[in-house]
């Protein structure tokens, strides 16, 4: 029960990912705001978790809907100690087919509604808050199809750098999780085949035969944020623990995780 008594919000929690996260955030004792579009999924997903689960629908792209769902948590729990930013979307275009309603809709999700889910979340936060932000190896690798979904993962990534050193002084850690193709209802849209993935690039194949025993109890236990010793240059690092990444999440086919935290002042 390392989460007891915690309270977490977790955007895109009807499925996928942030399903599999709420229900072990859950399991570890804490408490869960979901959020999603569609109220169907949402009901379907507050029944799989059980208890211990409030579902707000609502869209991270609409400001409105991120000021209602902090409204719900104020009015229930008072404060949030953890925020998994995982809301996302994701629609082929090469280059000589992004459109302008493409680009606004893709950056309005990922950058823009991951943004405001952190900022609007900020005045309810507890020293010694946990922020996550799900990005992705599409963001570093250059997958075919990706231009503007793999730019707005490289840009959560530079957020979480930035935030880290931001929000020291507060007390509130800021990590990154970049996963690679995961078995989820995301990825239908993308390929025809559990195998596709790996087929559009060299890397990705390097990437599936080093992590191939990632799987759904092999997520980190420990979160580490590093910071220089005081006897050498060299660096070491205080862990602590992960806020519950989830032992039933949907299978991961490789991934890759970034630290950031506090340093001393």
């Amino acid at each position: 029960m390392k989460l007891q008594n915690k309270v977490a919000v977790i955007t895109g929690g009807s499925s996928g990912i942030g399903l599999a996260t709420a229900r072990r955030f859950v399991d570890e004792g804490a408490h869960v705001f979901i959020t999603g579009r569609r109220q169907s999924e949402l009901e379907q997903a507050k029944k799989q978790i059980g208890r211990n689960v409030t579902a707000v629908q609502g869209d991270v792209a609409d400001l409105d809907d991120l000021d209602r769902l902090y409204r719900t948590v104020a009015e229930e729990k008072g404060a949030v100690d953890i925020v998994f930013a995982n809301a996302g979307f994701v629609e082929l275009r090469t280059i000589d087919a992004v459109t302008p309603e493409h680009f606004d809709k893709t950056i309005g999700i990922n950058l823009r509604g991951l943004l405001f889910t952190v900022q609007k979340a900020l005045p309810l936060m507890k020293n010694g808050g946990s922020i996550v932000l799900n990005s992705s190896v599409v963001g570093v690798m250059g997958l075919p199809g990706h231009t503007v979904y793999g730019a707005t993962k490289a840009g959560v990534r530079s957020f979480a750098r930035t935030w880290a050193e931001e929000l020291k002084d507060q007390g509130i850690r800021v990590n990154v999780v970049s996963p690679g193709a995961t078995d989820t209802p995301i990825i239908d849209g993308q390929f025809t085949s559990r195998r596709q993935p790996t087929a559009r690039n060299p890397r990705s194949r390097r990437g599936l035969r080093s992590a191939a025993s990632v799987g759904p109890t092999s997520w980190p236990r420990q979160s580490c944020s590093w910071r220089p010793t005081t006897a050498a240059s060299s660096r070491g690092s205080t862990c602590r623990s992960m806020e519950g990444w989830p032992r039933s999440s949907p299978r991961l086919y490789t991934t890759s995780i970034e630290f950031h935290g506090e340093r001393p002042a």
